[in-house]
């Protein structure tokens, strides 16, 4: 690959962010001439966006860092047809009222990581369904259509999958590259944005923005995807069937989500350090060449600074002692018992994502294995059953105990 003369494209390289690009090459000399515009698009699938999400936003984070402008666009329109990309099956059919809360929701954490508030290059939040829910159906499909060939929409590697498994693709799903592709020409247009970033799967997608804008006002956008984030079982990264791991904290608490960090692969250590912190290459560099037992030094590094990023620094002291009292972490007491918070307007649930929730148990797919083995007690009971549903009447004093194995208690504060 390129070594870049851009700061951008270079740190953006380095930390293995850089799968695929249109035009790279002018793109780095603009990037290094002034500062760029430059957005990703997040649909309002759920109330949370998950840790698989985070490498985009981190992506946007690192624009800003460097002097650009990030665009975080939400897709009130695109959600209501949803991406087909590398899907079997179509995604449910939303109502605007789901597709409304999920977006309350999901914007949360953007403000954590980018700032909107000041600077020349603060950051801007669009939501599709500005532009898109007015256009008229006929006139769009007159003047922009026509700059789409069926050919060219079946070559991409995204819809040839779906189609040589023989699974049905709806003419609704089929519509959402060409509205994307819209929304990179009404950024461009409207605010000047320049580059679409997203993941090696969007790579279709962006492509078609590109040319699209290229066609209609004559000006050359640019495309950059990054690879897909794997574990080092391959598995892709927070979007798994054992279940997500949530950015919202009434979703997955901080000690949780500190603790999914902590629970690193050894093997995937210095790869997410690079992704998720903005830790010095030299800092990880060091890290890496910790071997056997003091790998778990990098991995406790690891989930304090990606914590911190997301849930801020102030929770960290909280999440140590923690940790101390329910797994003997340096020296800690472990006959103490530490609380965590819990949304009674999450009740009922199942039992199964209240552990989760917790961190005591990495996935659902984890409580499982746990249950079968007798490995987790209930208010003092061993779970035999891994279906079980918790309401508020199962709360004592509006506190309910979790246990892993004999040692580890954490209990759970309905409030």
């Amino acid at each position: 690959m390129l070594n870049f003369k851009s700061e951008i494209l270079q740190i953006l390289k380095e930390r293995d962010f850089i799968y695929q690009g249109t035009n790279i090459e002018q793109l780095d000399q603009l990037c290094a001439k002034k500062s760029i515009v430059g957005y990703i698009g997040f649909d309002a699938t759920a109330k949370s966006l998950q840790v698989g999400n985070l490498s985009a936003i981190m992506l946007l984070r690192w624009l800003q860092k460097l002097g650009h402008t990030p665009v975080v666009l939400v897709g009130g329109g695109t959600s209501r047809v949803g991406d087909p990309s590398f899907r079997q099956v179509a995604r449910p059919i939303m109502s605007l009222e789901q597709i409304s809360e999920n977006i309350n929701g999901i914007s949360k954490v953007f403000s954590k990581i980018l700032n909107f508030q000041s600077g020349s290059n603060k950051a801007l939040f669009v939501n599709n369904a500005d532009w898109l829910i007015e256009l008229k159906y006929i006139d769009f499909l007159r003047d922009y259509g026509c700059h789409f060939t069926v050919n060219r929409m079946l070559s991409f590697e995204s819809i040839k999958l779906r189609l040589e498994k023989e699974e049905p693709l709806s003419f609704l799903e089929f519509n959402y590259m060409i509205m994307q592709a819209y929304d990179f020409y009404y950024l461009n247009k409207n605010f000047g944005c320049i580059l679409q970033m997203g993941g090696s799967d969007q790579w279709g997608n962006i492509v078609n923005g590109v040319e699209l804008t290229r066609r209609l006002i004559g000006v050359e956008v640019f495309g950059l995807t990054q690879p897909l984030v794997t574990n080092a079982n391959g598995q892709k990264m927070g979007k798994t069937a054992d279940g997500a791991i949530w950015l919202n904290p009434d979703m997955c608490a901080p000690f949780g989500y500190w603790q999914f960090w902590r629970n690193t692969d050894d093997r995937d250590v210095v790869k997410y350090l690079k992704k998720f912190t903005e830790l010095s290459l030299n800092e990880i560099g060091k890290i890496a060449e910790l071997k056997g037992e003091e790998v778990n030094e990098g991995k406790k590094i690891l989930a304090d600074e990606a914590t911190a990023l997301l849930h801020g620094k102030d929770v960290l002291a909280e999440i140590h002692e923690t940790a101390k009292s329910l797994f003997g972490q340096e020296g800690g007491n472990n006959t103490a018992v530490s609380t965590i918070s819990f949304e009674e307007s999450k009740l009922p649930c199942p039992l199964a994502d209240l552990f989760v929730f917790s961190g005591l148990c990495n996935s659902k797919g984890d409580f499982k294995r746990l249950v079968s083995g007798n490995g987790l007690s209930f208010q003092g009971k061993i779970v035999s059953n891994p279906n079980i549903t918790i309401t508020k009447d199962d709360f004592s004093d509006n506190t309910v105990l979790l246990s892993l194995g004999k040692k580890k208690h954490l209990k759970i504060i309905k409030n």
